[in-house]
């Protein structure tokens, strides 16, 4: 390796000004104990001999990679998006960087991606669950080592490991209300894995708010799918199969509700004035799809935000932040076309 290529170290700035490399490590770190005319020379010889900090190293050393890990389902949604940018805003300005994955909602990939983490030092993780995961062991070795877990959206009830979400039952509950005081007495619910929170959440709000309207359940009235924009298509097929269609659906996400009255839309089914639709997320298309989806909103940025800086009050010993263990952030419902038959 050439001399150019050769990493300066503590020991070559104390060799060019004759002193102790202790000396130098003091000086760099702007040690109070160090004379102020033997600190500007030593960090003059730096800058100019290009000497870099070795973090690495150093977080050896101090067991802090100054890493935050981030496990998401899938990166390719406007709501993770959002999330991821709430993150990075609260941790970049807190000396913090990320490390993302995602799990392409397989528990076996959520497992190799926790173990990755773990390897690779991070100080904390902020997780947000696969679809099909029944089981947190995977997060057990960093529980035990004291290692913060902060889930969100999609959690899991642990005692060590506060979450941040939505309150799924009322918003699902708003919703199938504002279905039925639309004139719908029939509404069908498009939900996704009963093992997420999320999911179990919207079917019993969606549930509670029939039985308050004295509307009886139906099993038939029930698709339980993996909410993709193919799930939505099959669903539709179902609903045009149906002997009695339904006059009201509501969906556990925008992508799957809008797949879904793509195609019903093609075989000639008026909507609202035949079926009225309601999804979740407030995602962008869903301004886009006419008539327009009424929808849940929830702020994914400040999920986000939350989310971070209750990872970094534990890691920062914020006793404020360290008593939080969940934190339910505020929904809100946006009534748009595709729901309303009556003015």
């Amino acid at each position: 390796m050439s001399d150019r290529q050769k990493e300066v170290t503590i020991y070559d700035i104390a060799q060019k000004l004759n002193i102790s490399a202790a000396t130098v490590s003091r000086g760099l770190k702007d040690h109070p104990g160090t004379n102020k005319e033997t600190k500007k020379k030593i960090l003059a010889a730096a800058s100019e001999m290009g000497y870099h900090s070795n973090s690495f190293a150093s977080s050896l050393r101090t067991k802090r990679g100054n890493i935050i890990g981030v496990i998401v389902p899938r990166l390719n949604s406007n709501f993770m998006s959002d999330v991821i940018a709430g993150i990075e805003k609260v941790v970049n300005e807190s000396g913090y960087n990320l490390f993302i994955s995602q799990s392409l909602e397989e528990m076996e990939k959520e497992v190799s991606n926790a173990k990755a983490m773990y390897n690779n030092r991070v100080d904390g993780l902020l997780v947000s669950l696969a679809y099909n995961t029944n089981n947190i062991n995977h997060f057990e070795a960093f529980i035990k080592r004291n290692i913060p877990v902060i889930f969100f959206d999609r959690v899991h009830e642990h005692q060590q490991c506060p979450s941040i979400f939505i309150d799924n039952y009322k918003a699902a509950y708003n919703i199938t209300n504002h279905l039925i005081e639309q004139g719908c007495k029939r509404i069908m619910h498009i939900g996704g894995s009963q093992l997420r929170n999320v999911y179990i959440d919207r079917f019993n709000g969606y549930k509670r708010a029939l039985e308050d309207h004295k509307i009886p359940f139906e099993d038939e009235l029930l698709i339980i799918n993996d909410l993709s924009a193919q799930s939505g298509a099959r669903a539709a097929q179902q609903i045009l199969e149906m002997k009695t269609q339904p006059d009201g659906v509501f969906v556990a996400n925008d992508l799957c509700a809008i797949s879904c009255m793509q195609l019903l839309k093609k075989q000639g089914i008026r909507i609202p004035e035949d079926i009225a639709f309601a999804g979740f997320n407030n995602d962008p298309t869903s301004c886009v799809i006419e008539p327009n989806l009424t929808t849940i909103d929830y702020r994914g940025y400040e999920m986000g935000e939350v989310a971070a800086k209750v990872l970094i009050g534990h890691l920062d010993n914020n006793n404020d932040l360290i008593q939080t263990h969940s934190l339910i952030l505020r929904s809100e419902l946006i009534v748009r076309d595709s729901s309303r038959k009556k003015e």
